[in-house]
Order: C-alpha cells, then sequence, then structure tokens
C-alpha cells in the first residue's frame, strides 16, 4: 500500500468556466490556469503520482508546452490513472477536500464523486469529495482563489 498527498490552489478569474472534479458551475470566475484551471483534480493528480514515486502534476503537463493549454484536467487525471496503473498500482480510494468560500459543493458533490470514479475507473464508494470554507479569511476567504488537497491510497497490483 502507498498513500500520496496533493494540493493546488489557482486564483479565480473573470471570463474562466469554473470547473471543479469536472464539474462546471455557474459563475462570472473560473480557475485561471494553463488548462481549464481544475484544482480538485490537480490535487488528486499529484496525490496519486506522489504515492506512485512519479514526481508531480508539472513534471507530466508542463505549464510552457502549448498542448496541454485549456486542457481538460479528467483527461489529465486519466492519462496519470494509466500511468499509475503503468507503474503496478491500482488506485483503492481518493479523498478531496475542496476549499472555497463559493460555489457550494456539496449539492454537486455526488456529481463530483461520479466524475472522479468514472475518470479512475472504480466505484464511486471509494471515492470522497467534500468541502471546507476559509471563514473569509485570506485569499480564498475573500474569494480570490480556490484551493484543494487530496490524498489517495494505492494498492501494488504484482
Amino acid at each position: 500500500m502507498r498513500i500520496g498527498t496533493g494540493f493546488d490552489i489557482h486564483r479565480l478569474a473573470a471570463g474562466r468556466p469554473l470547473v471543479l472534479c469536472g464539474a462546471r458551475f455557474d459563475s462570472d470566475k473560473g480557475l485561471l490556469g494553463h488548462s481549464d484551471g481544475d484544482a480538485p483534480l490537480h490535487a488528486l493528480c499529484d496525490a496519486l503520482l506522489g504515492a506512485a514515486a512519479l514526481g508531480d502534476i508539472g513534471r507530466l503537463f508542463p505549464a510552457d508546452d502549448p498542448q496541454w493549454e485549456g486542457a481538460d484536467s479528467t483527461a489529465l487525471l486519466r492519462i496519470v490513472r494509466d500511468k499509475v496503473a503503468g507503474a503496478g498500482f491500482r488506485v483503492a480510494n481518493v479523498d478531496i477536500t475542496v476549499i472555497a468560500e463559493k460555489p457550494k459543493v456539496s449539492p454537486r458533490a455526488a456529481e463530483m464523486r461520479r466524475n472522479v470514479a468514472s475518470a479512475l475507473g472504480m466505484d464511486e464508494g471509494s471515492v470522497s469529495v467534500k468541502a471546507k470554507t476559509m471563514e473569509g479569511l485570506g485569499e480564498i476567504g475573500r474569494g480570490e482563489a480556490i484551493a484543494a488537497q487530496a490524498v489517495a491510497l494505492l494498492e501494488s497490483c504484482n
């Protein structure tokens, strides 16, 4: 068994879609990033890569590579899943925490869990998505950014 953790944060910017765990939210601002800016999926990619000792999302999908500009982070997660499997591991479970003042994640958490489970080819019961606020503190609390933390447990297939 191997455990990995991931963290990501992105600024909110006008004119960008707001995508969290592959779910689009109605918002006048979205996460600024080279890809679609899906911070929870980026944190999860880092958790999976870290658990398998395969580096991090920045090395795999560099921000200066035009190939990844505007990329769908769900597609990036599938690539990470395949790399983890190629290294001899199976994803046992994942836990994601979205840190944001808004939008409210709980009404869409089941959809977000389904999206993650589908991308990883696993049962929804092994995926957790939840949210916390910053109680108005810092850049997240002021609605300037959204962050996410993720933990992943891998099992060896060998």
